[in-house]
């Protein structure tokens, strides 16, 4: 990968309704524990990378927000849920979820913050036995995975080939 490709991201949702592009280097990354991310991403927080609102521009669809505080907007696919953003009032960022990228890799965290709520067990996650999906489940099953979730990349259409 060349440096001047190094710096364009894309991203989006799972089902493809919502894409977006940003030029430039990433923001900060980081986990936050606080209670409205566990909710906001049903899950024990949020990886988050902090990206220039002037240099994102949503290239297929739009998101919908909620606001989860007086200060805060959280944006999502309206479409399959996928939870995109937060964006506190007048911050010239985006806090955008790290799983959306295309290349997550690219976003390591550095920092977590919102520690006052982080989840008892949270510290012993890397400590459990891992598998891989193909562990335990057998090739019949597994042929059954037919994903519909959208691709990794950009695409001119999504879904492909829809009967709709």
């Amino acid at each position: 990968m060349t440096k001047a490709e190094s710096k364009v991201h894309t991203g989006g949702c799972q089902c493809g309704a919502v894409r977006y592009r940003f030029e430039g280097e990433l923001g900060d990354a980081s986990i936050c524990h606080c209670r409205m991310c566990q909710k906001a991403f049903g899950s024990w927080g949020a990886p988050l990378v902090s990206l220039a609102a002037g240099r994102l521009t949503w290239t297929r669809g739009r998101p919908g927000e909620f606001r989860s505080s007086a200060i805060v907007a959280r944006g999502f696919c309206g479409a399959c849920g996928t939870p995109l953003y937060m964006r506190d009032d007048g911050d010239p960022n985006y806090d955008m979820a790290i799983g959306t990228l295309d290349r997550p890799n690219d976003a390591p965290p550095t920092t977590q913050v919102g520690v006052e709520s982080e989840l008892s067990w949270f510290r012993g996650l890397s400590g459990l036995p891992a598998s891989k999906t193909s562990d335990y489940n057998s090739p019949e099953h597994l042929k059954r995975y037919i994903s519909r979730q959208h691709p990794d990349h950009d695409t001119e259409v999504w879904p492909p080939n829809s009967p709709d």
